[in-house]
């Protein structure tokens, strides 16, 4: 599927741009709906903002127009908006010129204040262009990315105490749709049915999802299993829950976000699994991901394309361990074409929905119990990896996930992209 998209619908959307889709820009009543359910819905576990809420919005350059419209909405509700602008050529400066020890400066005081300041998160995903560090060396690349790790993990902290929440959402540029295969036009109308901002009332339809949603969670959260095992194309994967662990779904972390995910036990890894979409990270595009895991750390990494990459990837503090497993259901997600953005393309639908892994960290919300009560090292003991990085890697090859019950029976979880309980 990817090499038809990439390579002949890819030719055809650069001719459609050059005949006017290019000049797409979306309706200002789009960008108010995209707003509405970033803002009023998607923080604070569904709730939206509060008043005297500080919110951190940072965009991209090209996700302005979207930003000014979540800026007016936060005013609206009596919330107080912090905007940061990243321009991604200082990124490439950075990385190109910069010394190991400008690589790794951190502003601490500047990021203390921050943390301390901020209730919620908002980021616009909005590459000009997706491959802009494809001739950085990868290994300074990932050394910048660590030096944020300290605001992170304040961040996480906060979190943890229900004192934090953060979400993410695209705004589409047309390099973004051309590396999809699509127009810009196209591309844009993905993001619309994706994120229901075709509808009349779109946070009114989120809610009713995410409910639906909830009821599903609700199931898998019944089921006393122990571990799953995933089959498919060059798959034979087994997942190890792990002790008081809970699915999540439909938190509003990310818009869209269709997943039902955990964060598994990582000791308990085995066996290979194949990876049918392009990982585009850090500015690069790896191909045809293999992973194969032996009592929880991946032995074997390969890729047809940007090898090296994947490789610096996972070398990092334990980059080589899983942090989440997550299936989407398709009859929930409406996407149904690659994006080349894992904050769409983790959330596939399509004929057999998707499975994703994260290598590096996992996700502490997914502990069954009181997290503002537990310590890094109580985590750990029960195989919640910690890490800089996080990165999702996604399959949409048809697949069967069978669950292993804690008294030893097994039953089929997920087959031909839907769940079956």
């Amino acid at each position: 599927m990817n090499k038809v998209v990439k390579k002949k619908a890819g030719t055809k959307a650069k001719t459609r741009a050059g005949a006017g889709d290019a000049v797409y820009t979306p309706p200002q009543a789009l960008l108010k709906k995209y707003a509405d359910v970033m803002i009023r819905f998607a923080l604070n576990g569904g709730a939206g903002i509060k008043k005297g809420d500080v919110v951190y919005l940072v965009a991209q350059k090209p996700g302005l127009p979207l930003a000014k419209e979540m800026y007016k909405t936060i005013l609206a509700m009596g919330g107080f908006p912090i905007v940061s602008t990243i321009d991604d050529e200082y990124k490439l400066l950075q990385v190109t010129h910069g010394s190991n020890e400008q690589l790794s400066f951190f502003p601490e005081k500047y990021y203390r204040g921050l943390a301390d300041s901020i209730d919620h998160w908002v980021r616009i995903v909005a590459d000009e262009d997706p491959m802009y560090l494809k001739n950085a060396d990868p290994a300074k690349v990932l050394m910048s990315n660590r030096a944020a790790k300290p605001f992170r993990e304040w961040l996480d902290e906060k979190e943890d105490k229900g004192k934090f929440t953060w979400t993410l959402c695209l705004y589409a540029t047309e390099k973004m749709a051309a590396e999809a295969g699509l127009s810009l036009r196209e591309y844009w109308s993905q993001i619309a049915k994706a994120c229901y901002l075709n509808e009349p009332n779109p946070v009114a339809k989120w809610k009713s999802v995410f409910k639906e949603m909830q009821r599903m969670l609700d199931k898998l959260n019944k089921l006393p299993i122990k571990r799953l095992h995933v089959a498919a194309k060059e798959t034979d994967l087994w997942i190890t829950l792990g002790q008081k662990r809970k699915w999540l779904g439909g938190s509003g972390r990310n818009i869209p976000s269709f997943e039902f995910f955990t964060s598994p036990d990582w000791r308990g890894t085995e066996g290979k699994i194949y990876f049918d979409l392009p990982l585009y990270r850090y500015g690069n595009v790896i191909k045809d991901i293999r992973l194969e895991f032996k009592k929880g750390q991946i032995v074997k990494a390969t890729a047809k394309q940007n090898e090296k990459m994947l490789k610096e990837l996972i070398k990092q503090k334990n980059a080589d361990k899983i942090g989440e497993f997550s299936l989407t259901d398709t009859r929930f997600s409406k996407i149904t074409k690659f994006m080349a953005e894992t904050l769409f393309d983790e959330n596939f639908g399509g004929k057999y929905g998707n499975t994703h892994l994260a290598v590096g960290k996992s996700y502490h919300d997914t502990y069954a119990g009181n997290t503002s009560k537990m310590t890094e090292e109580q985590f750990e003991k029960l195989g919640f990896n910690h890490a800089p990085e996080h990165t999702d890697i996604i399959a949409t090859t048809d697949r069967t996930v069978t669950a292993e019950m804690k008294d030893g029976s097994t039953m089929v979880i997920y087959s031909k992209g839907k769940f079956t309980i």
